[in-house]
């Protein structure tokens, strides 16, 4: 072999491996995924209660990492970034933070995995006028009401039934028979309705005249209660009597009204409602006056600022802070 023959052939395999590595890295890059920064925004201070959640917070990453735009913390504070392909886990990052009422905060740092908790400082409120005096807030307390269903006893029945058979006769295996295939037994039965609405509870059924010993309970459709129940017995013996007897009930939808007291950290009101909690509202005492202020779908008092969102599990949660020019007493 020559050596211009040696070396176009080092140069073809160059080539080779430049390509080979370059489609090696773009498979890797295509199968890549994008890496999500997660984390939260709460109010800066040296008391863990009074680190509220801050909602609406607008996150922003650099441009060229995350594209263009920016995202914002929900009423729970949690915000998340997706960055681009090509950003890899160390790269250093700057995030900025800006909310109206806080103060714009700048978070350097590095793309990891981890959680970014932000913690932003409020702006300082401009001093209430000497001539208003503040208002005070007492005796806060929410109302709401859930349906619960109560079941009224409206009276019992009773229905006894016979089974007519004779006893010693042969069963020569023409069924029913009795269980051990001996003697000819006759089977009966019984059903009763409770009507429409209404249920049967803690029905029971038994032998009360005849030959008892030679009987069975052939079918229980009536221990588990219900609007119609059905019970079926067999004698192999003289004929028996049996009685079938239940409760019977009629369910009700009522409306319970409870009470509660919100938990309150400095200027913050907390409190959650369970998912069938309807006919909600704040009561609460605005300079010893009682005013009650109806909690709708979107929270909007005069005297606080309110967010509310939703639980894994659908309960809600509800975070108020006083406006300024209010107090808790």
């Amino acid at each position: 072999m020559t050596s211009t023959h040696r070396l176009q052939v080092l140069i073809a395999a160059f080539f080779t491996l430049v390509v080979i590595a370059f489609a090696v890295l773009l498979v890797s890059w295509r199968v890549q995924k994008p890496i999500f920064l997660k984390g939260a925004v709460t109010v800066e201070s040296s008391d863990p209660p009074k680190e509220r959640p801050i909602a609406d917070v607008e996150v922003a990453a650099p441009a060229h990492m995350a594209g263009p735009g920016t995202v914002k913390s929900d009423s729970s504070g949690f915000f998340t970034i997706q960055l681009q392909r090509f950003v890899r886990r160390g790269n250093a990052i700057t995030l900025r933070f800006h909310h109206p009422q806080y103060q714009d905060l700048e978070l350097k740092d590095f793309v990891g995995d981890k959680l970014y908790v932000v913690h932003m400082v409020p702006l300082s409120e401009p001093p209430t006028a000497v001539h208003r005096a503040e208002v005070t807030v007492g005796n806060v307390r929410v109302r709401y009401s859930v349906k619960a269903q109560t079941d009224l006893s409206v009276g019992s029945v009773a229905k006894a039934f016979q089974i007519e058979n004779k006893g010693n006769v042969p069963c020569k295996k023409q069924r029913p028979c009795s269980p051990d295939g001996k003697w000819k037994a006759a089977i009966g039965s019984v059903s009763l309705d409770a009507g429409a609405g209404n249920t049967f509870r803690n029905a029971r059924a038994s032998c009360i005249a005849g030959p008892c010993p030679f009987t069975k309970i052939e079918s229980d459709k009536f221990t588990q209660g219900g609007q119609t129940i059905m019970v079926a017995a067999r004698d192999w013996s003289d004929t028996a009597t049996f009685l079938l007897e239940a409760e019977v009930f009629h369910p009700m939808v009522s409306q319970i009204v409870h009470e509660s007291y919100p938990v309150i950290f400095g200027d913050g009101l907390n409190f959650t409602l369970p998912v069938s909690a309807e006919g909600v509202s704040l009561e609460a005492d605005l300079d010893g006056q009682m005013v009650i202020f109806p909690v709708g779908p979107s929270v909007l008092f005069s005297w606080a600022d309110c967010n509310a969102r939703a639980n894994p599990d659908q309960t809600r949660v509800f975070r108020c802070e006083l406006r300024p020019g209010y107090k808790f007493q």
